[in-house]
């Protein structure tokens, strides 16, 4: 596909946007200066998370790692303690093994090229225009979720944005667009568009400052675009959740460190599918003796488990709709051995690395993951 707009109605268009962004741009921490370690870890940040629940973890994130040598040089632990409530942790562990990168590879400066930017763990096409454009001014796109809804309306691109080639329609389009002068302020720009005048959700194209080049507000077909086909849902995957309490506190099972959840601390689940049931459908009380019975066979951990009741937690991840129930028991501390995990006293769970099923489980119990 190609770009329909003359010279001049890119040109007009190029200063319509960037002189309503130099009056309404979103007043951001990352956007006090144009450091690439800034603009990096805000990006990571900002992907599938909201901008008013990135500033405060953004904020604390500075205080504790403000360089990308203390990144790279990071404890996981409290990296991942720091990443608590973000969810997809893997962008934790991608942030550190990039640092390192840096720190090996470019004596601690970043790389300016988009090429280069995305060798490094966990940088992508988008976070690599980004980080290009708008800490070196160099003038190439950033084509997140933001630049396929704004331009696909300006333009009524049909392309299917579900589809991994969709990509590149986008980025020769607005690689013609953008202004080579102020690429990344021009980049901003879309994404402040797209969170305001141009949502998904409810837009205000009336009142938007392109809505001369909006083709598709200008033809009443706002909410046509941008074209995705949908996803497969996450299969369901259930769970029991243990709550298994002692004198010598809570038992907290480790998650190892490959896998989902890789790093963190939970309560121990246990997926019903490893029990073994076939396709018979159990009453509470006879999945608990199964629970029972499956614990002990595997870690020799004793503890007659009961129903809690109250409904599945749920936790969405990208394949799956984690469903768990909880169990639970009161028992003598006993030999962990051949469980990964510890008795830890409930005044110490807040200082573990916990994902947001684990902070759901204890919300459940009226516990304060956060004490």
């Amino acid at each position: 596909m190609t770009v329909t707009w003359s010279n001049q109605q890119i040109k007009e268009f190029r200063k319509t946007l960037l002189d309503w962004y130099d009056e309404e741009r979103r007043d951001l921490p990352w956007r006090q200066d144009h450091d690439p370690y800034h603009v990096w870890i805000s990006e990571i940040m900002l992907q599938q998370t909201q901008v008013n629940t990135v500033i405060p973890y953004y904020t604390r994130f500075m205080k504790l790692f403000p360089t990308v040598s203390d990144l790279a040089n990071a404890d996981e632990a409290v990296l991942l303690k720091a990443w608590e409530g973000l969810g997809y942790y893997s962008r934790a562990k991608n942030l550190k093994r990039a640092a390192q990168q840096i720190m090996a590879d470019y004596q601690g400066v970043f790389p300016e090229t988009p090429e280069a930017l995305e060798d490094l763990a966990g940088i992508g096409p988008y976070t690599a225009g980004a980080i290009a454009s708008i800490a070196f001014n160099v003038p190439v796109p950033a084509v997140d979720g933001n630049a396929f809804r704004v331009f696909s309306r300006l333009m009524e691109i049909e392309a299917d944005i579900a589809k991994p080639q969709t990509r590149k329609i986008f980025t020769d389009i607005i690689a013609k667009v953008i202004d080579p002068d102020r690429p990344g302020d021009f980049n901003q720009a879309i994404m402040d568009l797209g969170s305001s005048y141009m949502t998904a959700k409810n837009p205000d194209p009336e009142h938007s400052p392109v809505k001369a080049f909006d083709q598709a507000y200008l033809d009443g077909k706002e909410l046509d675009f941008p074209v995705k086909s949908k996803k497969p849902k996450p299969v369901d995957v259930p769970y029991v959740g243990l709550i298994i309490r002692s004198e010598r506190g809570y038992l907290m099972q480790h998650r190892g460190t490959t896998g989902m959840l890789a790093g963190f601390w939970t309560f121990p689940l246990i997926k019903i599918a490893d029990l073994d049931l076939g396709d018979d459908v159990v009453m509470a009380t006879e999945l608990a003796q199964h629970v029972t019975e499956y614990l002990h066979r595997e870690t020799g951990i004793t503890a007659e488990l009961t129903p809690m009741g109250g409904r599945a937690i749920t936790q969405v991840y990208t394949h799956q709709k984690w469903q768990v129930n909880l169990f639970g028991a009161e028992v003598l501390a006993q030999d962990l051995s051949h469980f990964p995990g510890e008795w830890v006293p409930q005044s110490n769970l807040a200082k573990l690395a916990l994902p947001k099923v684990q902070i759901k489980m204890m919300n459940r119990l009226g516990m304060d993951p956060t004490k």
